[in-house]
Protein backbone atom coordinates (compact mmCIF):
# COMPACT_ATOMS: atom_id res chain seq x y z
CA UNK A 1 0.00 0.00 0.00
CA UNK A 2 1.07 3.40 -0.99
CA UNK A 3 0.17 6.73 1.16
CA UNK A 4 0.27 10.16 -0.77
CA UNK A 5 -0.06 13.12 1.47
CA UNK A 6 -0.04 16.26 0.41
CA UNK A 7 -0.42 19.87 2.44
CA UNK A 8 -1.57 23.85 1.26
CA UNK A 9 -0.52 26.74 2.14
CA UNK A 10 -3.11 28.86 0.76
CA UNK A 11 -2.74 32.38 -0.28
CA UNK A 12 -4.62 34.71 1.98
CA UNK A 13 -7.36 36.08 0.09
CA UNK A 14 -11.15 33.70 0.10
CA UNK A 15 -8.46 31.51 2.57
CA UNK A 16 -11.25 30.25 4.33
CA UNK A 17 -13.57 29.46 1.59
CA UNK A 18 -10.81 27.94 -0.58
CA UNK A 19 -9.80 25.57 2.46
CA UNK A 20 -13.73 24.36 2.05
CA UNK A 21 -13.72 24.32 -1.58
CA UNK A 22 -10.43 22.38 -1.87
CA UNK A 23 -12.17 19.73 0.97
CA UNK A 24 -15.50 19.00 -1.09
CA UNK A 25 -13.71 18.86 -4.48
CA UNK A 26 -11.07 16.68 -2.88
CA UNK A 27 -13.70 14.40 -1.05
CA UNK A 28 -15.51 14.11 -4.16
CA UNK A 29 -12.82 12.49 -6.04
CA UNK A 30 -13.50 9.31 -4.28
CA UNK A 31 -16.21 7.60 -5.49
CA UNK A 32 -15.00 8.99 -9.01
CA UNK A 33 -11.71 7.55 -9.20
CA UNK A 34 -11.44 3.58 -8.29
CA UNK A 35 -7.34 3.79 -7.74
CA UNK A 36 -8.01 5.55 -4.30
CA UNK A 37 -8.85 3.22 -1.66
CA UNK A 38 -9.08 6.17 1.38
CA UNK A 39 -9.34 9.63 1.65
CA UNK A 40 -9.14 12.25 3.64
CA UNK A 41 -8.69 16.02 3.82
CA UNK A 42 -8.52 18.01 7.28
CA UNK A 43 -8.63 21.63 7.25
CA UNK A 44 -5.86 23.01 9.87
CA UNK A 45 -7.74 24.90 12.78
CA UNK A 46 -5.14 25.88 14.93
CA UNK A 47 -2.95 27.88 12.53
CA UNK A 48 0.93 26.75 11.85
CA UNK A 49 2.49 27.01 8.45
CA UNK A 50 -0.22 25.01 5.99
CA UNK A 51 -3.89 25.29 5.98
CA UNK A 52 -5.11 21.94 3.88
CA UNK A 53 -3.91 18.57 3.79
CA UNK A 54 -4.56 15.33 1.59
CA UNK A 55 -4.10 11.87 3.20
CA UNK A 56 -4.66 8.97 0.52
CA UNK A 57 -4.18 5.53 0.41
CA UNK A 58 -3.51 3.37 -3.01
CA UNK A 59 -2.68 -0.51 -3.10
CA UNK A 60 0.47 0.49 -5.61
CA UNK A 61 2.31 3.54 -7.60
CA UNK A 62 1.00 2.30 -10.18
CA UNK A 63 -2.77 3.38 -9.10
CA UNK A 64 -1.29 6.62 -7.71
CA UNK A 65 0.05 7.58 -11.16
CA UNK A 66 -3.85 6.51 -12.42
CA UNK A 67 -5.04 8.80 -9.66
CA UNK A 68 -2.63 11.84 -10.48
CA UNK A 69 -2.79 11.81 -13.63
CA UNK A 70 -6.94 11.20 -13.72
CA UNK A 71 -9.19 13.48 -15.69
CA UNK A 72 -11.63 14.37 -12.55
CA UNK A 73 -7.84 15.11 -10.74
CA UNK A 74 -6.83 17.24 -13.11
CA UNK A 75 -9.39 19.24 -12.56
CA UNK A 76 -9.13 19.42 -8.81
CA UNK A 77 -5.50 20.23 -9.22
CA UNK A 78 -6.31 22.97 -11.94
CA UNK A 79 -8.23 25.04 -8.93
CA UNK A 80 -5.71 24.22 -6.12
CA UNK A 81 -2.85 25.95 -8.13
CA UNK A 82 -5.12 29.13 -8.55
CA UNK A 83 -5.63 29.34 -4.86
CA UNK A 84 -2.17 28.02 -3.41
CA UNK A 85 1.30 29.68 -2.12
CA UNK A 86 3.25 26.39 -0.98
CA UNK A 87 2.90 22.79 -1.47
CA UNK A 88 4.36 19.93 0.25
CA UNK A 89 3.82 16.25 -0.24
CA UNK A 90 5.33 12.41 0.66
CA UNK A 91 4.31 9.27 -0.73
CA UNK A 92 6.09 6.16 1.02
CA UNK A 93 4.78 2.93 1.07
CA UNK A 94 3.39 1.08 4.29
Amino acid sequence: MVKHTVMWKLKSENKAENAIEIKNRLEALLPKINEIKSLEVGINENGGEYDVILITAFESYENLKAYDSHPEHQKVRAFISGVVDNRAAVDYEY
